[in-house]
């Protein structure tokens, strides 16, 4: 049997207050709400370690919560997911990070992300973790731009490839001094944000592609769709990569999901469109069920999954 994929995550960890409500308020209005709310563990980094790590992946985790006892529960929450969270740490003086999360009916989220602990990570930190040598690097944008740079820094240093999930948007986010990339995979705001080219159709994917490919060092873009699936650049040719049909209840975390489904399985096969049709089940699977973490699926789900739909 062939060793587990070993994955670095480096990134944000999170309490989510989500809140499923028929539609947000707009600026004065107060709504009374049929709908419910929850406290549940959340975070872009730790979404998307716990979504490689139920896939099948060898899972190390680095991040930064507060002494508290959501931070606390957090860790362990990580643990028993069979996450290595040696690198999870401590700050004493911040609070873990909270994210409110507005759901709408139609499964459309809103998002308030207040950092508190994850912008205490430090490059020293980064460092000490890439001791665990891993054979990937996954890491967004939900912590500061100097830690992504200095994660990336030394990923190239040490010749292990970089999977980057571009959200949320960095203001200042300087792209060419990111480093040698393997995959950077932004969904459609985060692709407009960086491009000012709204993804509607191929010709517009192509020419976000190019003009993230002339400022990024970087193999593949893999522009996240929602449901029209994913495109593949390579800096030659582009394909679109079709979603599965499903009906989305909640798309919180189904972009990390994706990410982290994309690295495990590219790391895997070493093709990036076998990479993208798993990745895009595994997204599919995600936004059908509510919450973050309870919707991600493991890895038999997604092959019973993709057994069953198939064209």
């Amino acid at each position: 049997m062939a060793p587990k994929p070993r994955i670095l995550a480096v990134g944000s960890t999170n309490i989510d207050f989500v809140a499923n409500v028929e539609r947000v308020p707009s600026a004065g209005e107060t709504l009374i709400s049929s709908g419910s709310y929850s406290f549940v563990p959340g975070g872009k980094g730790a979404n998307a370690a716990v979504a490689a790590a139920r896939l099948g992946a060898d899972v190390i985790f680095c991040a930064r919560v507060g002494n508290d006892t959501y931070g606390k529960m957090l860790k362990n929450t990580y643990e028993n997911e069979g996450i290595d969270t040696r690198y999870v740490t401590f700050d004493k003086e911040q609070s873990t990070g909270l994210a409110a999360i507005y759901v709408e009916s139609d499964g459309a989220n809103r998002i308030t992300v207040f950092p508190g602990a994850n912008h205490t990570l430090t490059e020293d930190m980064v460092e000490e973790a890439f001791t665990c040598y891993p054979d990937a690097l996954l890491i967004q944008f939900e912590i500061p731009k100097d830690i992504v740079y200095s994660s990336v820094k030394q990923a190239n240093a040490d010749g292990v490839p970089v999977f980057i999930d571009a959200g949320p948007i960095i203001p200042d986010l300087d792209l060419s001094a990111l480093g040698k990339i393997e995959i950077f995979s932004p969904n459609e705001s985060e692709a407009f944000a960086l491009t000012g080219i709204r993804p509607t159709d191929a010709e517009s994917y192509i020419r976000i592609c190019l003009d993230l490919y002339s400022r990024l060092d970087v193999k593949y873009i893999v522009l996240k769709l929602g449901d029209r699936g994913c495109y593949i650049y390579d800096g030659h040719l582009g394909e679109a990569v079709p979603s599965y049909n499903v009906c989305a209840v909640d798309t919180t975390a189904a972009g990390d999901a994706f990410t982290a489904a994309l690295t495990f399985e590219y790391l895997r096969s070493g093709s990036v469109r076998s990479a993208c049709r798993y990745a895009n089940a595994v997204g599919a699977l995600t936004v059908s069920k509510k919450g973050a973490f309870p919707s991600l699926p493991t890895e038999k789900q997604v092959l019973d999954f993709i057994k069953n739909n198939q064209n």
